[in-house]
């Protein structure tokens, strides 16, 4: 399953990333679910804070699981928590989140990162960017509660994932 990250008010971009457009006019909402689906995520879940009565019409006609984080102003956290406890409510055994301000990762970056994490509830595994630790993270279930109980204000499951730890997969090769 996918889970899609599109809350946060957008700071750093000006706007909501879930508003933000490619060149061509495409939102990256619509890109980013896109991604998932041809990385072979399914269902998608995209987490809607800010703006999120536009966010939700630009994804008119996705096949996507709308999940309202309420308090995405409190911080990254709160999307984050939001994103487990709908996974929480499939029979999914693993989840793949993705943030949709990072329209140049790819399928391929998906893909990688997901075929390095052991199958099933135990699997972890984080795309590394430079260097960095960054998305997309795949995450089995058996990790899910710690994660979530990490996350706090605007740190995400960083914490919970470094304490673990959680293999970095270098992308950077594949970048569009």
């Amino acid at each position: 399953m996918g889970v899609l990250l599109a809350a946060g008010a957008g700071t750093r971009l000006g706007m909501p990333g879930g508003l933000m457009r490619a060149a061509d006019g495409t939102p990256w909402v619509v890109t980013t679910v896109a991604t998932l689906r041809a990385a072979g995520c399914g269902p998608i879940g995209v987490v809607v804070g800010a703006a999120a009565p536009d966010v939700v019409a630009l994804l008119a006609g996705e096949d996507v699981t709308v999940v309202p984080s309420p308090d995405w102003s409190d911080g990254l956290s709160q999307s984050v928590k939001a994103g487990f406890a709908w996974a929480e409510q499939t029979d999914a055994a693993t989840a793949l989140f993705h943030m949709v301000d990072r329209p140049e990762v790819g399928p391929a970056v998906l893909k990688r990162v997901a075929a390095a994490a052991e199958p099933g509830p135990a699997a972890l595994a984080r795309a590394g960017f430079n260097g960095f630790a960054g998305y997309p993270v795949v995450i089995g279930r058996d990790h899910w509660s710690g994660a979530a109980a990490a996350a706090t204000g605007d740190r995400s499951m960083g914490p919970y994932l470094k304490r673990v730890p959680c293999p970095l997969i270098a992308c950077d090769d594949l970048l569009a």
